[in-house]
């Protein structure tokens, strides 16, 4: 399986699930920050996995932009995609709800194929770091992703 995971990160915990999310997957693995991508053909690979912080319940700018940048509403068929995010166990940010949902909306808009349902990943302050855990369940998380496209393409 071809995955590419597209992340933005602003105090790092972001591009370290990110990381850990490349490390819990198999076959070729490509890990690249937003920024990168934009100059990437994304048509190819398998599995898309976007991150992002959440900021006021929505994905980084330049993850919104990225995602504005696929054509709908094909843009991604026949990939199959997933979505996560960083966030703060606050409860007023439950309010405003988090990146990672919006991201996987966006993500089937533009023809992908949902794998799992989003995830977020949680840090103990705005800046981090991440809680203790959360590297490992982040690489956890990404098997789960891989059995989930396994039994679906054997049904």
């Amino acid at each position: 399986m071809k995955t590419l995971v597209i992340y933005d990160s602003w105090y790092d915990n972001t591009a370290e699930i990110a990381r850990a999310i490349g490390r819990g997957l198999a076959g070729r693995v490509d890990v690249v920050k937003v920024r990168a991508a934009t100059n990437l053909d994304i048509r190819g690979y398998d599995l898309m996995i976007v991150g992002s912080p959440t900021h006021g319940g929505l994905p980084t700018p330049l993850i919104q932009e990225f995602l504005d940048s696929l054509v709908a509403p094909d843009a991604l068929s026949h990939t199959r995609v997933a979505a996560f995010d960083t966030r703060v166990a606050m409860r007023w940010v439950k309010l405003f709800g988090f990146a990672a949902n919006r991201i996987a909306e966006q993500l089937e808009a533009k023809g992908g194929e949902p794998t799992v349902a989003p995830e977020g990943f949680y840090a103990r302050g705005k800046a981090g770091p991440l809680r203790a855990g959360e590297v490992e369940r982040a690489a956890h998380w990404a098997q789960t992703v891989a059995q989930t496209i396994n039994r679906l393409e054997k049904v």
